[in-house]
């Protein structure tokens, strides 16, 4: 890939406090997708440890990677916008900073997109066998039940950082905080259509979750509510011609 081409893949990674995490990851996409046209965008979100200083330290190794950092902290739904707005790929890839997605399920994800018909927008992963502690597996079960019936997103686990959409279409969406959480019901809202793969997920080796099971109930009564006023308020034009 030269300065001049765009790549056809962009891989956004947002990181908060992921020191020691950050760099394997790095390592291990580079891996995932070496021999394709690619790129990847790690923002840093504010972070208070070594995040920042271990990423830019490995970019000449890694020629493929972009660091981008945050004045202030603004939350994993504006880091993974922030990365999508400086992409340059049509495809998107996204990964949480934790390194629990594993990046090798990543390309089939992206093949699928590829071979999927236009209407297809996203590719979501699904943890098949979810490393996570008995209380968060629940609390995800019931949560990802209650969205499913309200919004009809046909998402099974939208908190699966791990998804290839294409770019244009993530950019035509409504942003709000949390927006990473209900992409497959306003993909759905603009009119094209989602697909799920199963993939991997691990163990958390390094740092703590961001969040608790009570912190997401709160923020999702909110956000439910708005992502249902949001299906309401949309129309659809059918086919647009231009003559």
């Amino acid at each position: 890939m030269t300065v001049e081409s765009a790549p056809d893949i962009s891989v956004v990674v947002p990181v908060h406090d992921e020191s020691g995490a950050a760099v394997p990851l790095a390592r291990e996409i580079a891996e995932a997708f070496a021999g394709r046209s690619f790129e990847m965008i790690f923002v840093d979100d504010a972070s208070r440890d070594a995040t920042l200083a271990e990423l830019q330290a490995v970019m000449p190794e890694l020629p493929m990677l972009r660091v981008l950092a945050h004045g202030s902290n603004a939350g994993q739904s504006r880091a993974v916008r922030t990365g999508v707005l400086a992409a340059r790929g049509a495809i998107i890839v996204t990964l949480d900073g934790d390194g629990q997605n594993p990046p090798i399920d990543a390309p089939r994800l992206v093949d699928a997109l590829i071979a999927a018909p236009a209407d297809v927008a996203l590719i979501g992963g699904r943890r098949a066998k979810r490393q996570d502690s008995a209380a968060k597996r629940q609390a995800s079960l019931w949560a990802n039940r209650i969205r499913k019936r309200l919004l009809d997103d046909d998402a099974d686990d939208t908190g699966c950082g791990l998804k290839a959409f294409r770019r244009d279409v993530f950019l035509r969406l409504p942003y709000f905080d949390h927006i990473h959480r209900y992409l497959p019901a306003l993909v759905i809202r603009e009119g094209y259509r989602n697909q799920y793969l199963d993939v991997g997920h691990r163990h958390r080796e390094t740092g703590r979750s961001k969040y608790t099971n009570w912190g997401r109930l709160r923020a999702s009564l909110s956000d439910l509510m708005g992502v249902i006023w949001l299906k309401s308020r949309s129309r659809r034009p059918g086919a647009v011609s231009e003559f």
